[in-house]
């Protein structure tokens, strides 16, 4: 195999045949004929998870955790695809000339890393990960392979995050310091709501925690696949009255017209950017959380390590940083440069902030009060 000289990677997997490909619409397999989280309709898609910038409506066929697709559904309606097809968790598929099986990645509810094994090599494609405990969802699967695929959204050394547990408890601590003061945090509808809620409860909150009804819907097929986030209850017409309650919402809505509603609260954001302060403060953060359900730059570099792989390919994020950190170690690595791919803070809050205000007027009507716009 000839390997590109430069930080351009080449536009084809050849170890051992052509087994991936860039094109237009990201990763494809032409020996299985599939993308991988393609950033635009496709004939078949793996998808890996359920966030916007990875899951898109209008595939002809979508294979996927079972999870994915039922929260694609809910995001996207019943018809997001034209068929769907579940992949248990380890499950061999055979596509074509490959065999493909899905690993938990610890990232969001039903995330998987994807297998593809052909021509005696095994590739795997991240998607997004974590590393850090989550009690929302399945934790990482180390997968054993010969080229690595892997996301870098804070692949950066600052990005180095501390236990979720003791961001939270200076949410509590603010709390009770400032208890005639609403606490709104934001964090997005889809992994980081359910993860603050859960570890909330871990840490012995047990009163009402209020929602946006942007996260009404999801948090509900959470609590459907039997994980416990305790008592819920969408804000409706109640923001004058929470005084010293938690209340969660997409972060885009804390600079909203919605958030001017609960007088003077106390702002928070769970994410891995208020790591860094100027970015905390640019989002309105009087108490920035940092909680990320990706992996930090110390986890990044040791999940490459144990994976055993000997070839890295890095996608969305500081792709340059950790590319060099691999070359450092003796290992072939180059940026992919994926087009179409957000991050904590980027495609995600803006989707959801978009849905967040029909989803609020939605949850109004239905309680029968009409908007608070």
């Amino acid at each position: 195999m000839t390997r590109p000289t430069t930080t351009t990677p080449s536009t084809t997997f050849t170890t051992g045949g052509d087994i991936l490909t860039l094109t237009p619409a990201g990763l494809y397999c032409p020996r299985g004929d599939f993308h991988v989280d393609p950033v635009r309709p496709v004939a078949r898609a793996l998808i890996t998870h359920g966030h916007a910038d990875h899951a898109r409506a209008g595939h002809g066929a979508v294979l996927a955790s079972r999870e994915t697709l039922d929260i694609m559904a809910i995001r996207y309606g019943e018809d997001f695809s034209g068929s769907t097809q579940v992949a248990g968790p380890g499950e061999r598929i055979r596509l074509g000339e490959v065999a493909v099986s899905f690993h938990p990645a610890g990232h969001v509810l039903g995330s998987m890393q994807v297998l593809i094994e052909a021509a005696g090599r095994r590739i795997v494609v991240s998607g997004d990960y974590k590393r850090q405990a989550d009690p929302t969802c399945a934790p990482f699967e180390l997968i054993p392979c010969d080229v690595f695929i892997t996301e870098a959204t804070f692949g950066l050394p600052v990005f180095r995050y501390p236990p979720a547990a003791g961001e939270l408890d200076k949410l509590l601590a603010s709390l009770a310091l400032f208890g005639e003061r609403t606490h709104l945090v934001g964090a997005y509808s889809l992994g980081k709501a359910q993860r603050v809620v859960a570890e909330l409860r871990a840490r012995g909150y047990e009163r009402t925690i209020y929602l946006h009804g942007a996260l009404v819907r999801l948090c509900a097929y959470y609590a459907e696949q039997g994980i416990d986030l305790g008592p819920l209850e969408p804000v409706g017409e109640r923001a004058k009255d929470l005084a010293g309650e938690i209340v969660l919402c997409p972060p885009g809505q804390l600079a909203d017209r919605w958030a001017r509603r609960f007088g003077d609260p106390v702002t928070a954001i769970a994410s891995g950017w208020v790591r860094v302060r100027a970015r905390a403060r640019q989002r309105g953060a009087e108490l920035p959380l940092v909680i990320s359900d990706h992996a930090d730059w110390d986890d990044l570099r040791r999940t490459i390590v144990e994976t055993g792989a000997s070839e890295i390919w890095v996608t969305h994020g500081a792709e340059e940083a950790l590319v060099h950190w691999c070359r450092s170690q003796g290992l072939e690595a180059w940026p992919l440069n994926l087009i179409g791919y957000g991050d904590e803070g980027d495609t995600t809050d803006t989707v959801e902030k978009k849905a967040g205000t029909l989803a609020e007027t939605r949850a109004d009507a239905t309680a029968g009060t009409g908007s608070a716009r």
